[in-house]
């Protein structure tokens, strides 16, 4: 298998527009936490200069999309917490990589989960993304059974 369909030259992801506004629909973001100028989703945001990860989230509704990269972790367990410690509601759109150590300690019976069908088209993408991803929502008044919240 030819290493190229296994990773990317960027960690950043673009999220599809039309993707994120029917999530904003349901939602009415406040808050883009890590972008840039150029891709910002929401009027008040983040840039990797004023770094999100070291701001205040509170009270906010956030709208996720990190970048992919080691530091992921680090921006899920800012997401759970600032549900927790801040009440702010975080609608993350990270790869379905399940195996990993922030998937098993922030993720799993702590936020909502809905896994993707298919392969989103990230950004200018000419094709699909090379791996499978999910809506992970961080809301500390959610009921996170499937029975009461479906999507």
């Amino acid at each position: 298998m030819q290493n190229s369909l296994l990773t990317s030259k960027t960690n950043e992801w673009n999220t599809p527009q039309d993707f994120y506004e029917m999530w904003n629909d349901r939602y009415n973001f406040t808050l883009d936490p890590c972008v840039t100028r150029e891709n910002a989703k929401c009027s008040k945001f983040f840039t990797e200069e004023q770094d999100g990860l070291k701001q205040s989230w509170k009270d906010e509704i956030v709208f996720m999309n990190p970048p992919y990269g080691r530091q992921i972790s680090k921006w899920i367990k800012k997401a759970h917490d600032e549900s927790i410690n801040n009440n702010a509601v975080v609608v993350c759109l990270i790869p379905a990589r399940t195996d990993t150590s922030y998937w098993h300690d922030y993720i799993f019976d702590k936020a909502n989960i809905i896994y993707l069908r298919g392969r989103l088209y990230f950004g200018n993408g000419k094709g699909p993304a090379p791996f499978p991803s999910a809506i992970v929502i961080f809301d500390n008044k959610m009921c996170r059974c499937t029975m009461c919240h479906k999507f």
